[in-house]
């Protein structure tokens, strides 16, 4: 064998790794999209119609979306991506009992503890 035969069956030994590379990476990405899709999410239908999901029927695979005044039944393979996912989790604005302000920021009455802002003296009685 002589070596650009050598260097060409390197090359396209090559070219099949990425090609199974980018496919399993793309496999991932709509799998983690698939997984991601929950009511109130706003997304974007192959076709590019720009929707809100409304539910998700994972055994029947698909998706009930609104997009204006009307209501669609789409497969789930129909969405191309998701605009504004739905956070699982909300952030509170309440602060903890342990948790002390930072400098310069405004508390409200009550929620530091102190019920009387103008005495911190715990020996003198409260009005």
């Amino acid at each position: 064998m002589d070596p650009i035969t050598i260097v060409m069956f390197g090359l396209i030994a090559v070219l099949i790794f990425f090609m199974f590379r980018n496919g399993k990476k793309r496999r991932e990405q709509m799998q983690q999209m698939q997984d991601n899709m929950r009511p109130g999410a706003e997304v974007m239908l192959q076709s590019g119609i720009y929707a809100t999901v409304e539910a998700v029927d994972a055994e029947e695979n698909r998706v009930t979306v609104r997009s204006g005044n009307s209501t669609l039944v789409v497969h789930r393979n129909a969405i191309g991506q998701i605009i504004t996912p739905v956070d699982a989790v909300e952030e509170s604005n309440e602060i903890a009992p342990d948790d002390d302000p930072e400098f310069g920021e405004h508390v409200e009455d009550g929620q530091n503890g102190n019920e009387d802002s103008t005495s911190n003296d715990p020996d003198q009685p409260k009005a």
